[in-house]
């Protein structure tokens, strides 16, 4: 039976892309490396032809043939490492977008968000691309070759180097089989101390507000000596074997330099001989040397490989659909079951409803009821892992979701600003329609605070939102919403850092959305907001506990409530 084939990932299918320029550096290592036996070959004719006919002018024709061919040799290195950084761009072009579209999908899937590790890894395998490593790696077939003219100069010599290129052949080989393991570890344990930092900083304010500075840098610092640990172990481990192979190199030079001087004494070989077989095993092993010496960069680029091709298979690229119609603003649930991201429990438990379009719904229920959770699915931010979410009819998931995107109006509970401009925040970072931009501004009541900061709409926001007050961002986060006019607009405790202007600029926003038959989700407990609102549905510990019209529902409620009370005191 035959066995099913391996789908090629697609970071090696990128590479691979990128081969024709990989040739074309392998192509000029050719030249390179045949350039390289010009200085030894120099200094042949200089012992063995100028030295004995002392021809002034044999010197000076071999000395401008040589100056030539090195300018020559210095143009080719120089074209190959254009050559290795057109590659490393292009690998950028071919997988940059798949990197980032992973990382993001990641981050809405993983408690505190994704940290940026694959940017990281990513850099790592650029610069190998155009490190050292890789030229090693490019002259080390070259090995055999420069034996082999060794080996035309006398027998004995050839033995010499081969014997010594294996020796140093078992040493890298012995130096990573031992040390493999822990450089193993010592990366993923620096991935592990870079995530803890990240999640850190990304809370620092807190931390640092309730004392907890100190607690932290303890927690990073453990972290941080178990890395140091299997570093210690690693280079512990290969220092032996580096240092041996440094020495047994040089000493090498000097047993080969020691063969070729017993030769020349007995006239077997000719001096300059002697001198060239040993600046050629010089240059022989030099990519093997640069192996060694590079070795933990290229497990360390081995493993970020890895872990690239583990991101881009978790976090597949997503077909294009075929293009739906715009939203007319339908809502339907059916049986929605979700986990959220990192739980093993069910938020949302078999939820079902509608809401037509036009209609403004608010969604109540205590903490921890699955609020924020239903909308995040009813948006598609989170997959559903029973049941369908439905927009028009459409499971969300048939949507192209930078099509659906400019349909849907979105303010979470946590508002977030991006790096850039005040109007580039408002526009989603499209292109920035003045006019839209402002209108948005005044729907959410944000326009006269706009104009008041430092440069109005043109006013640059660091990352986060920068100094911006909670409630400045949070009203800008819903003219960020309301941009466009869209057909569905969903806010999460909307007016949770509001001021009583911003309440009624809020309000105001639900009042025209409204009259201008928008399909309007809202979770709040705020009177002010649910008065605004046609029905209520009502969830307790992810389940659908009630949903109708708003009087009803809260009259409903209020009677349970009233009730319970009377039971209970009598």
């Amino acid at each position: 039976m035959a066995k099913p084939q391996q789908k090629t990932s697609e970071l090696r299918t990128a590479v691979r892309a990128c081969s024709g320029t990989f040739w074309a550096a392998a192509f000029f290592s050719l030249f390179i490396n045949l350039l390289m036996l010009v200085p030894p070959l120099y200094m042949l004719q200089i012992y063995d032809r100028v030295l004995a006919s002392r021809s002034e002018s044999t010197l000076v024709m071999l000395t401008a043939i040589v100056v030539g061919l090195m300018v020559v040799l210095g143009a080719l290195e120089w074209i190959r490492s254009r050559v290795l950084v057109r590659a490393s761009g292009r690998l950028d072009s071919l997988i940059g977008d798949r990197i980032f579209d992973a990382l993001f999908r990641r981050g809405l899937i993983t408690p505190g968000g994704a940290d940026s590790q694959a940017v990281q890894d990513a850099n790592s395998v650029r610069q190998f691309l155009t490190g050292s490593g890789l030229l090693a790696f490019f002259d080390s077939p070259w090995l055999p070759i420069y034996i082999a003219v060794i080996f035309l100069f006398h027998p004995l010599l050839g033995w010499v180097a081969v014997g010594g290129a294996l020796i140093l052949l078992i040493l890298a080989l012995a130096n990573n089989f031992i040390s493999r393991a822990a450089l193993n570890q010592a990366n993923a344990e620096q991935v592990a101390a870079q995530q803890t930092l990240t999640n850190q900083l990304r809370n620092a304010e807190a931390a640092a507000a309730m004392g907890m500075v100190h607690r932290l840098r303890e927690r990073w610092q453990q972290r941080q000596e178990r890395v140091l640990g299997f570093q210690s172990k690693a280079s512990d481990q290969a220092s032996p074997f580096y240092a041996t192979s440094r020495a047994f190199r040089l000493l090498l030079q000097s047993l080969i330099l020691g063969a070729g001087a017993y030769l020349a004494i007995h006239q077997h070989i000719t001096p300059g001989i002697m001198i060239a077989a040993t600046i050629l095993l010089g240059r022989a092993l030099a990519p093997m040397d640069s192996l060694i010496g590079n070795w933990r960069g290229i497990m360390g680029t081995r493993q970020a490989f890895g872990r690239l091709e583990k991101l881009l298979a978790e976090h597949p690229a997503e077909e294009r659909k075929l293009s739906l119609p715009a939203p007319k603003g339908r809502i339907d649930a059916e049986q929605l079951a979700v986990i959220p991201p990192g739980s093993n429990e069910p938020a949302i438990r078999g939820v079902s409803f509608s809401i037509a379009p036009g209609e403004t719904v608010g969604v109540i229920g205590p903490s921890a009821a699955g609020k924020s959770t239903l909308v995040r699915a009813l948006l598609g931010v989170w997959p559903a892992r029973a049941g369908h979410a439905r927009i028009d009819g459409a499971d969300i998931t048939d949507y192209n979701a930078d099509e659906l995107g400019p349909h849907i109006g979105y303010l979470p509970q946590d508002v977030e600003l991006f790096e850039g401009t005040v109007a580039e925040n408002i526009a989603r970072f499209g292109d920035v329609d003045a006019q839209a931009v402002v209108e948005a501004a005044q729907a959410a009541g944000v326009h006269e605070l706009v104009l008041h900061l430092g440069n109005g709409y043109d006013t640059y926001l660091g990352p986060g939102g920068g100094t911006l007050s909670g409630g400045q961002r949070q009203r800008i986060g819903l003219a960020r919403a309301l941009y466009g006019n869209p057909a569905i607009l969903v806010l999460d405790e909307p007016n949770s850092n509001l001021d009583d202007n911003g309440d009624a600029a809020l309000t105001a926003a639900l009042d025209q959305g409204h009259d201008a038959g928008r399909t309007q989700i809202v979770i709040s407990h705020r009177h002010a907001v649910l008065s605004r609102v046609d029905r209520l549905l009502v969830l307790k510990e992810g389940r659908l506990l009630a949903a109708g019209d708003r009087d009803e529902v809260l009259r409903r409620f209020a009677r349970g409530t009233h009730a319970t009370a009377t039971g209970t005191n009598g």
